[in-house]
């Protein structure tokens, strides 16, 4: 058989290729999906079809699948009437983070007088908390709360640092101050309003199938997942340990078939992930929180009517203090339903002072890169502290 040369040879064998066909075939299940997103819709039933979407584009590159869907909720959501504020994260609906975020449903559709409609999808069903970031600073949804909040504002790490603050009215003290608020303010000039900052469910607690954690000699061999943040990345490394970064959607999975060891999390995420079930010991160090801001994709919020600018951001305010008075309550529940699962103790006083050592490698990386300065570490505790 002669072979086709020239251009148009050329062509054939692109166009056979298998990269081609590849997209090919997943633009021929995209057409699809989208008609059946769309159909779906109409119905109010766009969950369900967002879940099969997702399913229909796994294994394809996150920013390729994510400008898919993207366009594909962009179109559906156009029949939609008025102003709709899509949002979405990680957690389960039964979490703390979920629950506020129903409330925040309730009043805003209300106080707007159903001006503004709000979308919530939970339990990760648009996407890990990359490609949902990713979403809401495309515009294709409006709005998020987890884990990435330093794509709007580096200086977000300084409530992550380790032994930071102490206990819950330290950082509350924090998180409601001036302080917080000017952070919140910079964040528009990478594309996002923040209404509002809490605190990230809670105190971070470690989980490990191997042994109890009394000492970091305790975590030095054990691979521990940790956020896809650096801060954490790096107390985990100065702790002796060696840090797996991923989201917290895969985490149970990782740790069920041996790829972890442990990994650290608020309570309420070791419970509502279940992950308790595929691990044997809990240690609670309270080492470290997070903030939990609010995150709205600025240009949508400037689109908005200064009343409905008001009343969104006083809903959000409300929301974010009712989700941390939710997290406060029951953080102590959670660890009480946990010590029923796994082995748990406690570090305190004095033992932590090898950790505390070792952590101070990690202020000292983010003060040399010159995402904040000592004197901002020493104002913050000093309001912490009540200084």
């Amino acid at each position: 058989m002669s072979t086709v040369r020239g251009p148009i040879g050329l062509t054939v064998q692109w166009f056979k290729s298998s990269k081609v066909q590849w997209f090919l075939k997943f633009t021929r299940i995209f057409a699809f999906a989208t008609l059946r997103v769309c159909y779906h819709i109409l119905h109010t039933q766009l969950i369900n079809e967002t879940i099969y979407f997702q399913t229909k584009i796994k294994g394809a590159k996150n920013i390729f699948a994510v400008g898919l869907l993207s366009l594909a909720l962009m179109g559906c959501s156009a029949e939609k009437p008025g102003l709709v504020f899509k949002y979405s994260h990680s957690q389960p609906e039964q979490s703390p983070r979920s629950q506020s975020m129903i409330f925040f449903e309730k009043e805003l559709e209300a106080r707007s007088g159903g001006r503004i409609q709000v979308e919530n999808y939970f339990s990760a069903v648009l996407g890990n908390e990359r490609e949902i970031m990713d979403m809401v600073a495309m515009g294709t949804l409006q709005g998020t709360r987890g884990g990435l909040f330093i794509d709007a504002n580096p200086k977000f790490a300084i409530f992550m640092l380790p032994f930071m603050v102490e206990n819950w009215d330290q950082a509350l003290t924090l998180i409601n101050s001036d302080f917080t608020k000017k952070i919140n303010e910079g964040a528009r000039a990478n594309g996002f309003h923040i209404p509002a900052t809490g605190i990230s469910q809670g105190f971070r607690a470690h989980t490990n199938s191997v042994r109890p954690l009394k000492s970091p000699e305790d975590l030095k061999g054990l691979k521990m997942r940790v956020p896809p943040q650096e801060v954490y990345v790096l107390s985990t490394r100065a702790f002796g340990a060696s840090p797996q970064e991923m989201p917290v959607s895969e985490v149970y999975r990782a740790l069920k078939t041996g790829v972890l060891d442990g990994q650290d999390n608020p309570p309420s995420n070791i419970w509502d992930y279940k992950i308790f079930e595929v691990q044997k010991y809990m240690t609670v160090t309270n080492y470290a929180t997070g903030p939990d801001p609010f995150m709205v994709n600025l240009d949508w919020y400037n689109s908005l009517p200064d009343d409905l600018k008001k009343t969104f951001d006083e809903v959000a305010i409300e929301t974010i203090a009712y989700s941390d008075e939710l997290n406060r309550e029951s953080e102590e529940r959670y660890i009480r339903q946990l010590s029923e699962k796994l082995e748990i103790n406690y570090i305190e006083g004095k033992e932590l002072k090898p950790f505390q050592a070792l952590a101070e490698s990690v202020y000292q990386r983010f003060i040399d890169k010159g995402v904040f300065t000592w004197d901002e570490v020493r104002e913050a505790q000093a309001i912490a502290r009540g200084m």
